[in-house]
C-alpha cells in the first residue's frame, strides 16, 4: 500500500540544541499510528515540521506521492494536513459555523449570508455525527465538543490526515470511548490519524502501529500487537521498568488536618463532608460531570462554595480566595497548567518561588542570589530539566513544566496539597517523579487530596473517593480493583468495596 504520509531523514536544531536527529515515520492510508516517548523526545518538533509550521534542516516530508508544499502556502498545507492540539485553536468569542468556516464564510467578496453559513456548518456537523449548535459561541463549548469541531474543521477542508495531540488528556472516560469510536470511523473512511498519548493503555486499545521517539532520535517502529507493555515503556526510556508497581505507603495518617462540611456549589456538587488526616493521600475521582474537579478548586480557592464549611486545623478558611487558602496552608496543584498554574511571561526561577517571594529578600525585595539558590534546590529535588533557571517557563516540556507547578506548591510548605489531573500530559517518568515529590511530601507529613481520572495515579492513594453527579458514593481502601472503582465511577456500584 502507497504511503499517506512519509518524513525521512529528518533533522532539526535549534541553536545548540539537537530537537530531531535523522527521525523518519511513515503512515498508511486509515491507519491510527500513535507517536510515543518521553517529554522532550522530539515529538512536538516533529508534528511542527508535518504540519508545515517550521522547515527541518535536512530530510524530506511527503504526502502520497507529492512532496510537501512550500512553508509559505499555507492553504497547500491545510488541505493536507491537520492538528487538534491538547490547547484548542478554537476562537472562543466566534459561534461554531464562523470557527468551521474561517475565511471561507463566502466566495470572494460576497456578503456573508448568516443563514447559509449555519446552514452549512449544521449539515457538515451533521454528516460527521457531532451534536453541536452552529450557532453557539465556541467558548461556551466543553473540551470534547471543541475536538469535535477542529476535526470537522479539518475535514471540510478535504483534509485527509490528522494529528491528534494528547487528545484524551482533559476528557473522561465516557467521553474519551466516544472520540475513540469516532476515530474508528474516521478510520473507515480512509482518514489517516497520528495519535500522540502519553496514556499508552490508550495506544494499545486505539492504534494499528507505534513509533517512539527517544532522546531526539528515531528508536523504533512496530505493530501495537507485537509490542507488550514493558516492551514499549522499555523503548520510551531506554530501561526495563513496569507500568503499574507502587511501593505500599509506610506512613500511618495521624490527627485531621483538613474537614469539609455540608460543602455545596450549585450545579456541581451537594453536601460533601470529607476529612484528610496528616501525612493521607486521599483520591477523588468520577465522571467529567461528578464535580470532583469543581470541589477540589473550592478547597484550593479558586471557587466559592454556595454553603458549608472548610477548615485546616481549627481554623475556617475564607472561601473563594487562593490568598486565603496560602495562608491557611493549603496548595493547589491546578487543573490547566497553562492557564492557570504558570505565568509564561517569567522565568523557571520566578515561577517557581513566587508563593515565596517576600522570603528572598529585606522589605519586599527580592534579591536574585537568594532566588537561584532557592530555584536551584527546587529544580535538583524534583529533577526540573530546564536550560537554565532563567529560561522562560514556556521553553519547557509538559512534564517539566507540570514538576515547576508542583514545586510551587510545595514551596511553602503547605499542610494541605491539592492536585487535579497532576499528570495529565505528562511521559511515564515525569509521572513517576511527580508522584515521588507527592508520596514524600504526605511521608513528611502533607495531607494530600489527589482527584485523578487515572487509576495509576490512583493507586498511590490511602483510599479513594468516588463521586456520581455530585456526591461521593463509594469510599475504596487501598488495595481495591479496576473493575470496582470503574463500575463505581459509572454508577453500577455504590457500596464500599476493596
Amino acid at each position: 500500500m502507497n504511503a499517506a504520509v512519509t518524513a525521512t531523514g529528518v533533522t532539526k536544531r535549534f541553536g545548540p540544541t539537537t530537537a530531531l536527529d535523522d527521525v523518519g515515520i511513515e503512515l498508511t492510508p486509515g491507519e491510527t499510528h500513535a507517536l510515543v516517548g518521553r517529554n522532550g523526545a522530539g515529538k512536538s518538533t516533529l508534528v511542527s515540521i508535518l504540519t508545515g509550521l517550521v522547515p527541518p534542516d535536512s530530510g524530506t516530508v511527503r504526502f502520497g506521492e507529492e512532496p510537501a508544499p512550500a512553508l509559505s502556502d499555507r492553504d497547500g498545507w491545510r488541505r493536507r494536513v491537520a492538528c487538534v492540539y491538547q490547547k484548542s485553536t478554537i476562537i472562543p468569542t466566534l459561534t461554531v459555523a464562523e470557527n468551521l468556516f474561517l475565511n471561507r464564510q463566502a466566495a470572494g467578496l460576497a456578503p456573508i449570508r448568516w443563514g447559509r453559513l449555519r446552514s452549512r456548518a449544521r449539515d457538515l456537523l451533521d454528516s460527521y455525527g457531532v451534536a453541536v449548535d452552529p450557532g453557539a459561541l465556541a467558548g461556551d463549548l466543553g473540551v470534547e465538543q471543541r475536538q469535535l469541531v477542529e476535526i470537522a474543521r479539518a475535514l471540510s477542508l478535504g483534509t485527509r490526515f490528522i494529528i491528534l495531540d494528547e487528545p484524551t488528556a482533559r476528557l473522561d472516560a465516557t467521553a474519551i470511548e466516544r472520540l475513540f469510536t469516532r476515530m474508528r470511523a474516521l478510520s473507515a473512511q480512509g482518514v489517516t490519524l497520528l495519535f500522540i498519548s502519553h496514556h499508552l493503555r490508550e495506544v494499545y486499545e486505539v492504534c494499528d502501529r507505534v513509533t517512539v521517539l527517544r532522546d531526539a532520535r528515531w528508536i523504533r517502529t512496530a505493530p501495537v500487537a507485537d509490542l507488550d507493555h514493558d516492551s514499549l515503556v522499555g523503548a520510551m526510556t531506554g530501561e526495563a521498568v513496569g507500568l503499574t508497581d507502587v511501593p505500599p505507603r509506610l506512613t500511618k495518617p495521624s490527627e485531621p488536618a483538613l474537614d469539609v462540611k455540608g460543602l455545596r456549589l450549585t450545579g456541581f456538587y451537594d453536601g460533601v463532608d470529607l476529612t484528610l488526616r496528616r501525612g493521607e493521600i486521599v483520591g477523588v475521582t468520577g465522571s467529567g460531570s461528578s464535580g470532583k474537579v469543581s470541589l477540589a478548586e473550592t478547597v484550593g480557592g479558586l471557587r466559592r462554595a454556595d454553603t458549608g464549611e472548610i477548615r485546616v486545623g481549627e481554623k475556617t478558611v475564607d472561601a473563594g480566595s487562593v490568598p486565603a487558602a496560602l495562608k491557611a496552608g493549603i496548595g493547589l496543584v491546578p487543573e490547566d497548567r497553562h492557564r492557570e498554574g504558570l505565568v509564561p511571561t517569567l522565568s523557571v526561577a520566578e515561577n517557581a518561588t513566587m508563593p515565596i517571594a517576600d522570603r528572598l529578600g529585606p522589605a519586599g525585595t527580592v534579591l536574585p542570589a537568594r532566588m537561584a539558590t532557592v530555584a536551584d534546590d527546587m529544580v535538583h529535588r524534583y529533577d526540573i530539566r530546564t536550560p537554565g533557571l532563567s529560561a522562560p517557563v514556556t521553553s519547557l516540556s509538559g512534564g517539566n513544566a507540570q514538576k515547576v507547578v508542583l514545586a510551587r506548591a510545595l514551596s511553602t510548605g503547605p499542610r494541605i496539597l491539592v492536585l487535579i489531573n497532576p499528570t495529565a500530559g505528562v511521559d511515564v517518568r515525569s509521572k513517576e517523579s511527580l508522584l515521588g515529590a507527592v508520596r514524600a511530601a504526605a511521608d513528611a507529613g502533607t495531607a494530600v487530596l489527589m482527584v485523578s481520572d487515572e487509576l495509576d495515579d490512583l493507586r498511590h492513594c490511602d483510599r479513594v473517593l468516588v463521586m456520581v453527579h455530585g456526591r461521593v458514593t463509594a469510599e475504596f481502601p487501598a488495595g481495591w480493583d479496576d473493575t470496582r472503582i470503574v463500575a463505581a465511577v459509572e454508577g453500577v456500584s455504590t457500596k464500599e468495596g476493596s
